[in-house]
């Protein structure tokens, strides 16, 4: 079986190296010395001032609108997990949806501005597949009508944006380092600010507001991630450089073999490097979409309609859009296999079957 993702797992005895540690100090979790030292290695590895390791990627996004202290409305993208629209539900705040850029599939900025109302207090947008959205023009329209900015990084380890982490924009930047992630601590997150306030206010929120043991600053939830979850995380961030690299030539051997697919690819942001979390084809039409998928799945291949349905249509709590782009994209979209053990030989599979398909 080819499945869309593997998780990267290093040496076995690599890992259990850190367990012995954990065995000695029972220090099992609320932030341990392997917590603290991930933190480090990654604001050094990242080139940031502030980050904190928390639970997951969607903890990391309730505690960035909780710390923001945002009400009302929040405009953001329907191109997205779940958890992105779900967060901002989940605050008791209205989500508010804009389309997207049919080349760069995230949100279009031209099309935020339009949507803003007195009760519009931030703009969440999300870095699709690790693709920096607009971020000079975000930023343009969140200073002329006073709002905060948080980017859904959550696909987007290892990016930078002219120069600089890609996680040094906005307000406050979120980051998922779950299982399938490129890089990851079998479950956790980041949350980013270069505000060291507001950094020390998040750091309240994660461990339900204490501040000693007798006193509290904030209002707070349990946001705090494990030992177990962090030896993980310092494990894998060794091989970031050598999972990256692999998972380029793997996208660059596909981009190869797909030459003459009726599809089309993601539009890159020029001033950005790309981390290689994704492929994501776009097919001319959804039954060759379709067709393709059904013909690779006969073969134990699982390509994932990766974001299908459009969460602009599928959300319960959230009333139904129209959103051209975004349902368009969605229909047609599908993420190919990438991972750090795949091989060669099986995108070859994989593409031949696609060929296939397409020339009968």
């Amino acid at each position: 079986m080819i499945p869309v993702t593997k998780p990267f797992l290093p040496p076995q005895e690599e890992y259990e190296a850190y367990l012995k540690g954990i065995w000695k100090r029972q220090w099992l979790t609320n932030m341990g010395p392997l917590a603290n030292e991930l933190e480090l290695q990654l604001k050094n590895h990242l080139q940031i001032d502030h980050l904190l390791f928390v639970t997951n990627g969607t903890v990391a996004l309730q505690i960035a609108i909780k710390a923001l202290e945002l009400t009302g409305e929040i405009i953001t993208t329907p191109f997205s997990f779940v958890a992105t629209t779900s967060s901002i539900a989940w605050e008791g705040i209205k989500p508010v949806f804009v389309d997207i850029d049919p080349k760069t599939f995230n949100i279009d900025p031209s099309a935020i501005e339009a949507a803003i109302t007195e009760k519009t207090s931030a703009i969440i947008a999300t870095h699709v597949y690790g693709n920096p959205c607009d971020i000079d023009a975000i930023q343009l329209i969140a200073e002329k009508h006073n709002l905060k900015v948080i980017y859904d990084g959550a696909h987007a380890f290892g990016v930078n944006y002219k120069g600089k982490s890609i996680f040094e924009y906005g307000d406050i930047s979120t980051c998922s380092l779950h299982a399938t992630k490129l890089y990851h601590s079998i479950e956790g997150g980041l949350v980013i600010t270069k505000d060291p306030d507001l950094l020390k206010k998040m750091a309240y929120m994660r461990n339900f507001g204490f501040d000693g043991p007798e006193r509290f600053a904030e209002l707070g939830i349990n946001g705090k991630n494990s030992e177990f979850h962090a030896a993980m995380g310092l494990n894998n961030l060794k091989y970031i450089n050598q999972i990256i690299d692999k998972r380029k030539e793997l996208t660059q051997h596909y981009d190869k073999m797909l030459k003459n697919v009726k599809c089309f690819t993601q539009e890159w942001n020029r001033n950005s490097n790309c981390n290689y979390a994704y492929l994501p084809i776009v097919f001319n039409d959804e039954q060759l979409m379709l067709k393709c998928m059904e013909n690779l799945i006969a073969y134990n291949i699982y390509p994932r309609r990766y974001f299908y349905p459009s969460l602009a249509k599928s959300l319960p709590y959230v009333d139904p859009v129209e959103m051209k782009h975004t349902d368009d994209i969605a229909r047609r979209v599908l993420c190919l296999p990438l991972y750090y053990d795949l091989s060669k030989e099986e995108v070859d599979l994989i593409c031949r079957l696609i060929l296939r398909v397409q020339n009968n």
